[in-house]
């Protein structure tokens, strides 16, 4: 009798976990046991839309310096409540069109690589979203107090360069790691009155 309770119990497990929402653009979704909204934020002078949890917030110059300890740390870092999840955008004045996004994200891994040769990559793709080219790859990175799943992205803004990052726990990748890819398919350029 036993056996069947708990067959029966890992079944009911299993219909809970389908049916949770997993699409950040249809309500409420979980991650790390945390429910996270989705929201369109802007950037750059409301020329980069992307969607991102609403109750991330601008890390404190303080925690930057300890997590991002170089000068030119990324312009816009923002945080879960425990600061272990960061969400990064840095506006580069380096010239970049859509048809060069490949060759930088190429550049960018190969260049990650050379400086950090234990790093595991796993992804590297190139995908057109809102009729933009956006590059991405994404790696396990050694840290001092455990290992970091990264995804880093690329796209032209505006005839310049925009690099985007995720960070999180590698312990928690797989749980972040779709909500980040949906978050990259939300990005859209330019002004978006009147929709």
């Amino acid at each position: 009798m036993k056996y069947d309770d708990e067959k029966i119990m890992e079944l009911l497990n299993q219909v809970e976990l389908a049916q949770k929402n997993n699409d950040i653009l249809a309500g409420t979704v979980e991650a790390e046991g945390q429910e996270y909204t989705f929201e369109q934020r802007s950037f750059f002078g409301d020329q980069l839309h992307i969607h991102i949890p609403s109750n991330f917030k601008p890390m404190s110059r303080d925690m930057q310096r300890v997590k991002y300890p170089y000068e030119d740390r990324p312009a816009v870092i923002l945080t879960n409540a425990r600061g272990e999840v960061d969400i990064t955008l840095q506006h580069v004045d380096q010239p970049l069109q859509d048809s060069w996004v490949q060759e930088l994200t190429a550049g960018m891994k190969q260049m990650i690589k050379n400086m950090q040769p234990t790093n595991v990559f796993y992804d590297e793709k190139i995908i057109s979203v809102h009729g933009k080219t956006i590059g991405y790859f994404d790696f396990k990175s050694p840290a001092l107090d455990q290992p970091a799943y990264r995804l880093q992205f690329f796209l032209e803004l505006n005839g310049e360069t925009i690099i985007g990052g995720f960070t999180c726990p590698y312990k928690s990748y797989q749980q972040w790691r779709d909500l980040v890819l949906q978050m990259i398919h939300t990005i859209q350029s330019g002004s978006l009155k009147g929709e």
